[in-house]
């Protein structure tokens, strides 16, 4: 965590404007329970402070969350757990370290994801998605042999690849620049503690 404290606060689910109410709809109690594990996350509750862009956020969030993406769930987690630890943020880590597990990683494996693509025990194609993270969080640019190693991946999932890296390095800097804190209970990864 970059910050102890939240430099913008989570907006009161009791003090909601229209516009910021509309935005968070599909996280909130409509009759049928609430999402989320029963509660609005800081991430969201702290967008809504920008409701039309947090609609557009959720959006594009959506896409590389789901089915429609060419990367399985597993490397989808490889990828955003690298880029988190690249961006030092300890929120992003945190949420998805539980996804990561929930998509087929082990504890050993999220663990060596710090460690880099140089680590011992990564399959080829691993290795090469990190090392294609790596590139993009520090250089923008997937080089040209880490291009290549991610022929496997096709077209359409080194293209994902790129966009999902690029999606989470835009949620690390928003959750590292808006000191949005983890939630109450979370424990965040002493790696990427202040």
């Amino acid at each position: 965590m970059r910050l102890s404290q939240p430099r913008i606060e989570p907006v009161d689910l009791g003090r909601l404007d229209a516009d910021q109410r509309a935005a968070l709809s599909p996280f909130l109690d409509n009759g049928g329970g609430k999402v989320g594990g029963g509660r609005v996350l800081n991430i969201f509750r702290t967008l809504a402070h920008a409701p039309t862009a947090l609609t557009a956020f959720l959006g594009w969030g959506s896409y590389i969350l789901s089915r429609r993406s060419a990367l399985s769930p597993r490397d989808r987690e490889l990828v955003i757990l690298r880029t988190g630890y690249n961006c030092r943020s300890g929120y992003e880590w945190t949420q998805h370290k539980r996804i990561g597990l929930d998509s087929g990683l082990s504890e050993a494996e999220i663990e060596r994801i710090k460690a880099g693509p140089e680590a011992d025990g990564w399959s080829a194609i691993d290795r090469a998605m990190l090392r294609a993270t790596d590139d993009l969080t520090s250089d923008h640019f997937v080089s040209e042999a880490n291009w290549a190693a991610l022929a496997p991946l096709g077209d359409k999932g080194r293209m994902d690849l790129v966009m999902t890296v690029g999606q989470y390095t835009q949620v690390s800097m928003m959750l590292n620049s808006f000191g949005i804190q983890v939630e109450d209970g979370w424990e965040v990864d002493p790696d990427l503690k202040a």
